[in-house]
């Protein structure tokens, strides 16, 4: 769930509330039987709410929010991370242990297999990895093993030709253990195997990539129920041999029901046609806690929302002096209060509120509305060329509306006329910049792939993060590469953090991207479902739901 944790959010109501049944996709079926599957209480079918995904259904390949949230209910990884803390616990790992965070030793648990009857093993995760970690599969994921030792050769970089097929780092001493050693120690490596990247992949997968896109082979509580219906849905049920100490799922299937506008899922989750959804239309939000009641779940979310520069293509965003004066420009009390009825918090750190590291203020005047500190510093700094700026956003997350109010508020405050680039969805945007097919100013955000500081670093503003990863600005710094590089081999989890901050310094020095907001988790679900809980990283923990 690495790339682009991002969230989306529609704004203005398409239908009101008599008018529901008209905007509504539901069938012909009652809510009470969609939901119950005419089973009663045990077992039984729900839909939830879903946008497309970008790419398809590898975990490897999979960086953004859609796809995640689909395998997090197929697959099970070494570790997974608590709903209410968001501590790492082992999941398939026995154990992981290191006696000096470089060289790793890991042990599976036995049970597990995949959804075509094929046994966990540990070369499951090593083929996995491997697969992941080569430039020539241009995988998402592929900077997430750049710290095991042998990554180099794996990937050399644009141009070159890999070396090798495996990472020398990774070693199977047998069916259930393999170790791991990376280039130096990183202590923040047991807590990051949770993140899809690292989850196993079945011997198929290999004799046919393609057709695993649309139907994957997991080895969580879930697997794949015939194909992934393109824009429409993607089901999945019960897997049976799923390990019955490590929690079977409580429901017999979900359909993944993928929407385009959120305004359309939020009327049919009101006419119970679906039966959660963990993202809300801000046209919501004045009501839901009134109308859902404690089916209502609101609390802080891992997510921060940017405006993006792309500064490796656009000459215009190369002096960090005009970012900073964007910034600067930018009520974010405004937008969070006015345009997200209070669902969102001004932010005030490239690190979230909810990750260990953060800290309150840290970005200081950056993040300070001073209109006329802004104006005089765009001026110093030589402004914009035609005093024209262009934001991208897509379409498909309801982000219209606060993306022009940041451009009233550019108007406004430095007299800069801004125009706007709808992309019709979230993929299309992520595909455009990936190409460098777009040099406009972006929306962006992220969700934590894992509960770690460095994790709000390393995907998005480093060099590897250009070609395989999430830097879509294409920002360097090398005082910021050697902070983390020292960060990530600190002996102790105090002086890394310390290390970490200061590579976030060098990031609110450089302003690459503005910080708006962090989210609040805001979802809701009917009277026909209980025992729901969305995680930090906004999935939905699917395995644990009941009828009520």
């Amino acid at each position: 769930m690495r790339l682009t944790k991002t969230m989306r959010w529609t704004a203005l109501a398409a239908c009101t509330a008599l008018a529901i049944s008209a905007c509504s996709t539901s069938g012909g079926k009652s809510a009470t039987d969609q939901a119950s599957g005419g089973s009663g209480k045990k077992g039984g079918s729900i839909s939830v709410e879903l946008g497309e995904p970008q790419h398809g259904l590898v975990p490897q390949n999979t960086a953004e929010s859609e796809g995640s949230e689909v395998l997090n209910a197929l697959f099970s990884g070494l570790v997974e991370y608590d709903n209410d803390t968001s501590v790492p616990k082992l999941r398939v790992a026995e154990s992981i242990e290191s006696p000096d965070a470089t060289t790793w030793t890991i042990k599976l648990k036995d049970g597990y297999t995949f959804h075509n009857g094929e046994k966990v093993t540990a070369k499951s995760f090593v083929d996995a990895w491997n697969y992941g970690a080569n430039q020539d599969n241009a995988q998402e994921a592929l900077p997430f093993f750049d710290k095991i030792l042998g990554s180099d050769e794996l990937a050399p970089g644009k141009g070159k030709t890999p070396a090798t097929k495996e990472l020398k780092g990774l070693k199977v001493v047998d069916d259930k253990t393999f170790t791991v050693t990376l280039k130096a120690p990183f202590s923040q490596f047991k807590t990051m195997l949770g993140y899809n990247a690292f989850f196993p992949l079945p011997a198929a997968f290999f004799t046919d990539p393609k057709a695993f896109d649309d139907a994957p082979i997991g080895n969580g509580p879930f697997q794949i129920d015939g194909k992934w219906e393109h824009n429409k849905q993607i089901k999945v049920k019960r897997y049976e041999n799923f390990p019955a100490a490590e929690g079977k799922a409580k429901l017999d299937s979900v359909t993944f029901k993928i929407y385009e506008k959120l305004e359309t899922a939020y009327n049919d989750l009101r006419a119970d046609t679906i039966q959660i959804t963990d993202k809300l239309p801000v046209s919501a939000m004045a009501t839901v806690a009134s109308e859902f009641g404690d089916r209502y779940l609101y609390k802080p979310e891992s997510g921060v929302g940017y405006i993006g520069f792309p500064i490796a293509t656009n000459p215009a965003f190369a002096n960090p002096d005009v970012r900073k004066a964007i910034s600067m420009a930018i009520d974010r009390e405004s937008i969070t209060k006015t345009i997200f009825s209070g669902t969102r918090k001004p932010a005030d750190d490239f690190i979230s509120p909810i990750i260990p590291g953060y800290r309150k203020g840290a970005l200081g005047d950056v993040a300070k509305y001073d209109p006329a500190k802004a104006k005089a510093l765009f001026t110093q700094a030589g402004g914009l060329p035609g005093n024209t700026m262009e934001i991208g956003y897509n379409a498909d997350g309801g982000h219209k509306e606060w993306i022009e109010a940041v451009g009233n508020q550019l108007k406004a405050n430095l007299g800069v006329e801004v125009t706007y680039k709808p992309f019709e969805k979230f993929g299309a945007i992520l595909t455009a910049l990936g190409d460098k097919q777009y040099s406009g100013a972006f929306r962006m955000a992220w969700s934590m792939d894992y509960p770690s500081a460095e994790n709000y670093l390393r995907p998005i503003f480093s060099k590897i993060a250009i070609d395989n990863g999430s830097n879509y600005g294409g920002y360097v710094n090398e005082e910021f590469e050697a902070l983390l590089a020292k960060a990530d081999s600190a002996k102790t989890d105090e002086e890394s953090l310390k290390l970490y901050q200061q590579a976030d310094d060098v990031l609110i020095k450089d302003v690459p991207y503005i910080p708006i907001y962090t989210y609040m988790s805001s979802a809701a679900y009917t009277k026909t479902v209980k025992n729901v809980k969305v995680n930090a990283q906004g999935q939905m923990d699917l395995a644990n739901v009941e009828l009520a």
